[in-house]
């Protein structure tokens, strides 16, 4: 339309995954019209290196439908993305769907990790599936399961170590899944950030948890739905926040508390 002025427009290509498995990297690749994703065997003892909180770092791959398993609290589930041009909320996203990331974790004294809302036990009583910002029935869920050491279940450095842990195996994958050229796409959604002239302003408040101790919630991180360079709202005092649309569906929040 001729009164719209398009301020910024943000490509999300979807690449969807048909397999998980064990493997000698962690990668993301393409077989005939398929995608399947790789995990590298004992990938869990480079995570475990990263931080010296870390009693043990279990990883385990679930197929589609395998929801009936105890699980720890979980601190967030969240798709592998990648920024392929642009910065996040405008340019190119590569994202992976069909297999999701849940992270889960509990401390020797047997504290659940961020334990707000008491999500551990049987996973599939504590996960409604087949939701936004959930797996459906038909996704690979890569389960990453952290003990930490006694008192850090509470502390805000406890978490952030259990989260920036997933980076060591996620960051491979998105080298892969950056690569991906124009056409590979399973799926391409486009989004404008638009201004209409003269007409109404829509702004959508949204309350995120940043308590001081352990509920921190980060907002622009470096990849989409990442960890890495993401800045905490703990440490901005709780102020307001400003996000365009497409920032906040870019993934420009992630949860750290589940």
């Amino acid at each position: 339309m001729a009164d719209e002025i398009v301020m910024r427009q943000l490509t999300i290509r979807s690449f969807h995954c048909d397999k998980v498995e064990w493997g000698n990297e962690n990668a993301f690749k393409k077989d005939g019209s398929n995608y399947s994703m790789t995990l590298k065997k004992g990938i869990e003892d480079e995570m475990k290196k990263s931080s010296d909180l870390f009693e043990n770092i279990t990883v385990k791959i679930l197929k589609p439908g395998e929801h009936h398993i105890k699980i720890n609290s979980v601190m967030d589930v969240f798709p592998v993305s990648v920024k392929a041009l642009g910065k996040l909320g405008e340019g190119i996203t590569h994202t992976i769907t069909g297999a999701y990331v849940m992270l889960t974790g509990v401390d020797t004294a047997g504290r659940q990790i961020c334990a707000f809302g008491n999500s551990d036990g049987w996973m599939d009583e504590k996960v409604t599936f087949n939701q936004p910002g959930t797996p459906s029935d038909d996704d690979f869920i890569i389960l990453v399961d952290v003990l930490i050491k006694d008192g850090y279940a509470t502390k805000r450095i406890g978490p952030d170590a259990c989260h920036a842990a997933c980076e060591i195996m996620c960051d491979p994958i998105r080298v892969f899944l950056k690569k991906f050229r124009d056409g590979d796409e399973s799926e391409r959604h486009v989004y404008k950030d638009v201004i209409h002239p003269g007409k109404k302003k829509v702004v959508v408040v949204k309350l995120v948890s940043g308590q001081g101790a352990m509920y921190d919630t980060h907002y622009m991180p470096k990849d989409p739905s990442g960890f890495t360079d993401g800045r905490s709202i703990i440490d901005s005092v709780g102020s307001p926040i400003i996000l365009s649309a497409n920032e906040y569906r870019d993934g420009a929040l992630r949860c750290l508390y589940g």
